[in-house]
């Protein structure tokens, strides 16, 4: 009988003891899988600075924060973010490239290693979070309806557009804010806002939803449009960066070049001097 227990008792201590190897090996494991990601951030910036250039994606369809341009004949992309982009770079050492795409194709681009960071007036939603990392806050942006000149005036709330079709860029917050009040038919998804334009001046929608300093500049470029005094406040509270998940170092590097430029009232001189330059195209 005592041979039995001791057996038994010797079972458990052995069972016990291969538990405990488990635990410490499950440890081992997960030190150096959080190893690995600190490595990973921690070498973000270095990759940047090893190639010597700052690869950002934008949509540059978006004055004054991003648009194109021609510079002594040549074609250039210009605007507020890539202002703030060019900064960016210079404190980090390295040169800039800027890539033009649709905006709905920004995130997968960055998720796939085409760029490092978005510049392009980007709200950071709960949903994109999921997918990148976002700077702080540097721009607080409303919304308004851009509509043929002589609309504008019956429109006071959202529930004057109701049966109207509404046109927003894809991809967009003004997308998701169309859909939460709109149906979804009465809702054209487009990839640039000057295709939403034509569209309203020649009819085949009735409203284009952008933010508010866009809708105020596209409607001193083109007669025939007017901008609604309604605005619609912006949900999840600006525009910010985006990068990759997992890039703490280079979150940190980049909200300290915001800070910078906020403290020299650089933001608010890059935005005035974006519309100048819009406006004078």
């Amino acid at each position: 009988m005592k041979n039995g227990i001791i057996k038994k008792l010797v079972a458990v201590a052995a069972v016990a003891t291969i538990a405990i190897s488990m635990v410490g090996c499950g440890s081992g494991n997960t030190e150096k899988k959080e190893d690995t990601t600190a490595k990973t951030t921690a070498t973000a910036i270095e990759a940047i600075k090893s190639k010597g250039k700052l690869v950002v994606g934008t949509s540059a369809d978006y004055a004054p924060y991003e648009f194109h341009t021609q510079v002594d004949g040549k074609d250039k992309i210009v605007g507020f973010d890539i202002e703030i982009a060019k900064q960016f770079a210079k404190d980090l050492g390295v040169e800039l490239e800027v890539k033009d795409m649709a905006f709905d194709g920004l995130l997968v681009a960055l998720q796939a290693d085409k760029v490092d960071m978005i510049f392009a007036g980007m709200t950071p939603t709960d949903e994109r979070k999921q997918n990148a990392d976002f700077s702080d806050i540097y721009f607080i942006a409303t919304h308004r309806f851009m509509l043929r000149s002589g609309e504008e005036a019956g429109i006071a709330k959202i529930e004057d557009l109701k049966g109207k079709k509404i046109g927003v860029q894809k991809g967009s917050i003004q997308e998701g804010i169309a859909k939460g009040n709109f149906e979804a038919d009465k809702i054209k998804s487009l990839d640039k806002v000057p295709d939403l334009v034509l569209d309203l001046k020649n009819n085949k929608i009735d409203a284009v939803l952008v933010e508010s300093t866009v809708a105020d500049l596209t409607v001193q470029k083109n007669t025939g449009i007017a901008a609604s005094s309604l605005e619609v406040k912006d949900p999840d509270g600006g525009c910010a960066i985006a990068m990759k998940k997992g890039s703490n170092e280079l979150t940190t590097e980049i909200n300290k070049t915001l800070k910078k430029l906020k403290d020299e009232n650089k933001v608010q001189q890059f935005f005035v001097e974006a519309n100048k330059l819009a406006l004078a195209e």
